[in-house]
């Protein structure tokens, strides 16, 4: 029997007593836990005591650090253009409703010769995945070799795939713990999950997208800028260059929420078109990474001559997409209609995400399924006039009995009444200079 230099149980007391972790219990107890040697119960006793008692930074940070220690950190320094190396940038999105700005913004980020390494991951629960989104396109592969992901970014400037298992192991471990613990809101936690696979995927800057309101999972404006500092904090502390944008999740964004209903409205904000938040999102972050590159244009500008079309097309199909492959459809529908005239002043996140992911465009557990077709069209958003009878949304699903508990979750999903106040989509800023 191998020696183990701390025992769980202590360390579990230190943090129940309010006490600070040392670096050496924290390397200790991430690696242990890795190899086993920590139980599930005893790490799910420390991550409830994290959730009570909280961090310090430099608990946080050193968390952080043995977490990339647990595996590989890739390195892209190898990407050259015109005989020098191609800065990188990366984004990353905490989840929401409707979220599908990875799909348009890298490659219009890569048209400035920035490359964009997105690793993505899947959607679970009432937020959709990117990975699950670009499946519903023919032909598309999201797992890929470390050199086909090298190649493929620095031929075509972006790639979006699968995060390889070998990055932060230790946090793929304790992210299941944490969902079935009721201790995915500790920010310590969260912070640490997020920060540990983007410095250990190697970028040069990194963009936050912090989402705020019902359908993310920071409820509490206050609360997010708590957790975007942190992050930045940790990014900053390892070398990235990191900010944090602070956006509003009240509402669902565009007017798609699913999968490849998603992709159709990416690909229409690619051709210069689509709904105006998903344009001013896309924009907003794409011009936050490019100034992190120390590169100052106008992003919305290769959106409207068609080059970040181009790199799209020719990024789905280094990775086996046909882009001009038709897009699943569902077999069956249900329209939900206006009760009354006036003003739509409320559409909630939370219940639409809900919905399309009972419909099947989402999962309850990692290894479910998901319905590409599935999801919702909206036909109106708040600030819209509508009229009693009109559609307001349509619900789309390959199994029809879906509908009855979807419809369930669109009970009390919307208000129409006289005025509606115009809600900002960009909240706040958070960047390393604030730190």
């Amino acid at each position: 029997m191998s020696y183990e230099p701390f025992d769980a149980v202590d360390v579990i007391r230190t943090k129940r007593d309010r006490e600070e972790l040392t670096k050496e219990q924290i390397d200790w107890v991430i690696d242990a836990y890795t190899r086993g040697v920590v139980a599930d119960e005893q790490m799910s006793a420390l991550a409830m005591a994290i959730f009570l008692n909280g961090m310090s930074a430099t608990e946080i940070q050193q968390w952080t650090q043995a977490m990339i220690n647990s595996g590989e950190r890739l390195d892209f320094s190898s990407i050259v253009g015109a005989g020098k190396k191609i800065a990188t940038s990366d984004k990353h999105s905490t989840g929401g409703v409707g979220d599908k700005i990875t799909l348009p913004l890298a490659p219009l980020v890569a048209v400035y010769n920035v490359a964009v390494p997105q690793l993505s991951g899947r959607g679970l629960g009432h937020t959709g995945g990117t990975l699950d989104k670009l499946e519903s396109i023919p032909g598309w592969q999201a797992y890929l070799s470390n050199e086909r992901t090298l190649e493929i970014l620095s031929d075509e400037g972006a790639v979006i795939c699968a995060a390889g298992s070998g990055l932060a192991p230790a946090d793929k471990k304790l992210y299941a713990l944490r969902d079935v613990t009721s201790t995915v809101e500790a920010i310590p936690l969260i912070a640490s999950s997020i920060m540990s696979k983007k410095i250990a995927e190697g970028t040069d800057s990194l963009v936050l997208d912090v989402k705020v309101g019902s359908g993310a999972f920071m409820k509490d404006l206050d609360y997010a800028q708590e957790l975007a500092r942190t992050m930045v904090r940790l990014g900053t502390d390892a070398g990235v260059k990191t900010t944090a944008l602070l956006t509003n999740m009240d509402t669902p964004l565009g007017l798609t929420v699913g999968n490849a209903c998603e992709v159709e409205e990416s690909v229409e904000v690619l051709a210069g078109g689509g709904p105006s938040d998903v344009v001013e999102l896309t924009v907003a972050l794409a011009r936050e990474m490019l100034l992190s590159c120390g590169i100052d244009e106008d992003p919305a500008e290769a959106l409207a001559d068609g080059r970040a079309m181009d790199k799209w097309r020719t990024m789905i199909s280094a990775q086996g997409g046909d882009p001009d492959a038709a897009l699943p459809q569902a077999r069956e529908t249900h329209t939900v209609y206006a009760t009354d005239s006036g003003v739509l002043t409320r559409l909630d996140a939370l219940s639409v995400g809900v919905a399309s992911w009972r419909l099947g465009a989402g999962r309850a557990r990692k290894e479910d399924q998901v319905q590409a077709g599935a999801g919702i069209r909206l036909h109106a958003k708040p600030g819209d006039t509508v009229r009693a009878g009109e559609p307001l949304m349509t619900l789309m699903t390959d199994t029809p009995e879906r509908f009855e508990r979807a419809l369930e979750s669109l009970e009390d999903a919307y208000t129409i009444g006289k005025e509606y106040e115009p809600q900002p989509l960009i909240l706040d800023k958070v960047s390393t200079e604030q730190q």
